[in-house]
């Protein structure tokens, strides 16, 4: 549950009025025009227009990142205030340059696939490495590289052929749709629009989430290039917008990002009605749908050798996944995954629980978090409570399942346990993500570079046997969320009878046709122990500690820094950021 995005088509949603109805029904008159607009815009005009709207987002990232911080009760001094600047204008400024690349090459004759390595993944799979692409990101982000696997039987020449998706047949319209926005991310909602426009040539409709009215006017003010011309129109509104919307005659497509049960209300409606539509496979929506609906995403720990410092550093990372933004992400991890047969386990779980403890406090911000929780403690009534956050170590005996099944969308982590060590540990806990938690959205994993060493294939086995859209190897799966030409979205094979995580997938800058999944890979330990005389092995880092980490003494000044160098540029800038991250 990326966010409980406005339930609609019930037949219990009041009906619009008759103004209502008149204003939202002159926004599509205007993006139909705006379709027929962009039909005729050949790619060297598009990038200039994307080049547009970049300006016009850094220009508008400063009032962004502070609008959102306030909406979350984040004020100007908050240690974590620097959320708002990664994963709002910084995400959308580094699609925009992506995207800006993939419509230059094609305007020029050349495949956005042109001098990137597509090799093979395991499986025979063909694997696209998408990232890094330029040389900023090689050094600021050193360590980082991220891989888009692409569905079995894709070969790399097909892959070439069908990159740029919609982009290559330009003047084909996709007519008009329709974009629910998530309520906790404020980039969500932008990039789902771009991905609209660009992989599929659609005009969009864009509803906020209420939780993000405060944003509406910065969105204007970023957006207005692409308003202007009536590509983009954005509303307000609740479950009868919405409900009105969703059913829209001229509106050719829905995407949202949501829960589970918002996309079932949209899909099949509420009630014994429902039950019906669902029996006699009627649904309700009678146009397509994509989505991004979360899940509970797995953390294995796989058992090494660790020293005091990576047990420390870890245990802080593991923190990061499930705390950042109060734990309101789809992507925050919920469930970690250890061996009860490791000597290090009693240790890192110790030091879990001071990283968990000590992070800074902040608003359970999201409509419902607090009950969740609740839901949490009175399934776990030993769990640990910590002010705004719970920790749950489920031990032998216990019953996991609510652990397992229900995305709590709020600072509630658990810890489970399964036997073994080495390649028999790795696929047990392979296995039980798979099997026992819900969703396939985002899965994460951390792991010594010895003991990925020792296991070679066995390893490389494992990460494929993971049905997950988003894998993150010593990383978080959010990095891949702001790498734009990652992927993101369900592993395949979800339907609107059982919608899972979701169906499709967004940001996808280069464009690439039949993706499975994308996989991040970052360095195991941060700088100055990434350095192979210190560590022996691994991958060099130049961060000491990542800004997104909650722990990060600086993470606020540094994603700052970070937003405003991609957006103006600046060397002085820069080094002044890089100096604050060495502080972190």
């Amino acid at each position: 549950m990326t966010s409980a995005t406005t339930p609609a088509a019930s037949t219990k949603t009041p009906e619009l009025g008759e103004a209502e109805r008149d204003r939202l029904d002159a926004a599509i008159d205007d993006l139909q025009g705006g379709s027929r607009t962009w039909s005729a815009l050949t790619l060297a005009q598009r990038v200039t227009l994307l080049r547009a709207v970049r300006s016009s987002v850094a220009a508008a990232a400063e009032d962004w990142a502070d609008t959102a911080a306030a909406s979350k009760g984040l004020d100007g001094r908050h240690p974590l205030r620097g959320e708002e600047w990664l994963s709002g204008p910084y995400s959308v400024l580094g699609a925009l340059d992506a995207y800006i690349e993939t419509l230059t090459r094609l305007a020029n004759g050349t495949n956005p696939l042109d001098g990137i390595t597509i090799d093979r993944a395991p499986g025979g799979r063909t694997r696209v490495h998408a990232f890094p692409l330029t040389g900023i990101d090689r050094f600021l982000l050193s360590g980082y590289t991220g891989e888009v696997w692409l569905e079995p039987g894709v070969t790399p020449n097909g892959a070439r052929a069908a990159a740029g998706l919609a982009q290559r047949t330009p003047s084909d319209s996709g007519g008009v749709g329709l974009v629910l926005g998530a309520g906790n991310i404020t980039s969500i909602p932008v990039l789902d629009v771009l991905y609209e426009l660009l992989a599929h040539n659609r005009t969009a409709l864009l509803k906020v989430n209420p939780t993000q009215d405060a944003l509406v006017p910065v969105y204007k003010r970023a957006l207005a290039p692409l308003i202007g011309p009536g590509l983009l129109r954005i509303t307000r509104g609740g479950p009868d917008v919405g409900a009105y919307l969703t059913g829209h005659p001229d509106l050719v497509h829905v995407h949202i990002t949501g829960s589970a049960a918002t996309f079932d209300a949209i899909v099949w409606g509420t009630g014994a009605a429902a039950t019906r539509r669902r029996r006699e496979n009627r649904p309700l929506l009678k146009k397509p749908i994509t989505a991004e609906l979360g899940g509970v995403s797995p953390i294995i720990i796989v058992p090494g050798e660790w020293t005091d410092a990576d047990l420390t550093y870890q245990a802080e990372h593991v923190a990061t996944m499930r705390l950042q933004n109060s734990g309101h992400n789809c992507i925050a991890g919920q469930v970690v995954i250890m061996s009860s047969d490791w000597a290090q386990a009693d240790d890192f779980r110790a030091a879990l629980r001071r990283a968990y403890a000590n992070a800074p406090d902040r608003p359970i911000w999201y409509p419902g978090a607090t009950s969740r929780m609740h839901l949490a403690t009175d399934a776990y009534p030993d769990a640990l409570v910590l002010g705004d956050r719970v920790l749950v170590e489920v031990s032998d005996g216990d019953d996991a399942t609510a652990l397992q099944s229900t995305e709590y969308f709020a600072p509630v982590l658990g810890v489970v346990s399964v036997a073994g060590t080495g390649q028999e540990f790795l696929d047990a806990a392979v296995a039980y993500a798979n099997d026992r938690l819900q969703g396939t959205l985002g899965a994460n994993l951390l792991i010594d570079p010895s003991t990925e060493k020792a296991l070679g294939a066995g390893f490389d086995r494992a990460i494929a046997a993971l049905r997950y859209g988003s894998i993150a190897i010593n990383g978080w799966t959010a990095f891949g969320f702001i790498t734009p030409t990652m992927t993101w979205g369900a592993f395949p094979g979800s339907t609107i009878a059982d919608v899972g995580s979701g169906i499709g997938v967004v940001h996808n800058a280069l464009l690439l046709d039949r993706v499975e999944r994308s996989v991040i890979r970052g360095p195991f330990r941060p700088f100055p122990r990434s350095l192979p005389v210190v560590n022996g092995g691994g991958r060099l880092t130049i961060l000491p500690k990542p800004p997104w980490f909650v722990s990060s003494r600086t993470g606020a000044a540094v994603s700052e820094g970070l937003t405003r160098f991609r957006a103006h540029g600046g060397t002085i800038g820069l080094l002044k950021t890089l100096t604050a991250a060495l502080r972190a």
